[in-house]
């Protein structure tokens, strides 16, 4: 569903990221981790197609994103870490603006937007404006809007920030249910609790190069610490590289 074939990115000086190769399968949550500037954001931005690879390609359900971008965008959900919204309109008014623009059928908007707001927990703020949600409102209504069009993949970039326990519960919840139905979920986060409790599949990134990937447990067993937490392993790899 997700393929990054000799990915790089330039910027100026500093070259983002390196030679990065990633295949990720239909249904599976991948989890992206890596201390701060270690090319995370880039990467998803080039996935997501905001940003343009100096090199390589991005395939999204056999799409280049390059040559297909609208295509291509039509098949994710992309929920950045920063979202940006129209705070002067209405939660449901905001959903309808999303849907137009991906091509949502009328018919169908309504009850998209019901359902959506409901698993959100924002049925009873439909109505009111943006500017009077919280911020773990507004990471919802976010996420709300990514699923209208019933995308294929998921990107997202540290969704939990400001959710309270339960929202955060509500968003494991959701990805996981979401990919038994085989949708898949890219998830680039520093909760490393987060990344162990809920990812098949783990990729480390440092100075804009994919040091390792593998399942939490078979990382922890390349370390021989099988006791240790993803923390311990995180640090370790990240040190060393």
């Amino acid at each position: 569903m997700i393929e990054l074939k000799d990915l790089n990115k330039q910027y100026s000086k500093t070259r983002a990221v390196r030679d990065l190769n990633l295949k990720i399968s239909s249904g599976e949550i991948f989890g992206f981790i890596g201390p701060n500037g270690a090319g995370k954001t880039t990467t998803i931005k080039m996935m997501g197609g905001i940003l343009i690879p100096t090199s390589g390609t991005v395939h999204i359900c056999g799409l280049n994103i390059k040559d297909h971008p609208e295509a291509a965008k039509q098949k994710i959900g992309f929920i950045p870490d920063r979202p940006y919204l129209y705070e002067k309109l209405t939660g449901m008014e905001f959903l309808k603006f999303i849907a137009d623009l991906y091509g949502v059928a009328r018919n169908t908007f309504m009850e998209k937007a019901h359902r959506n707001l409901e698993m959100f927990t924002l049925a009873d703020w439909g109505d009111e404006l943006i500017e009077a949600y919280s911020h773990g409102m507004k990471q919802r209504l976010i996420m709300a809007a990514a699923l209208l069009h019933d995308p294929a993949v998921i990107i997202v970039d540290e969704p939990m920030v400001g959710l309270d326990p339960l929202g955060i519960k509500l968003v494991k919840d959701l990805f996981r249910r979401l990919a038994r139905t085989g949708v898949t979920v890219f998830l680039s986060t520093h909760t490393l609790q987060v990344a162990e409790d809920l990812c098949d599949r783990i990729g480390i990134i440092n100075k804009g190069r994919l040091i390792t990937t593998g399942s939490p447990d078979s990382l922890k067993r390349d370390l021989q610490k099988e006791d240790a937490d993803l923390e311990h392993v995180f640090l370790r790899l990240t040190q060393n590289a």
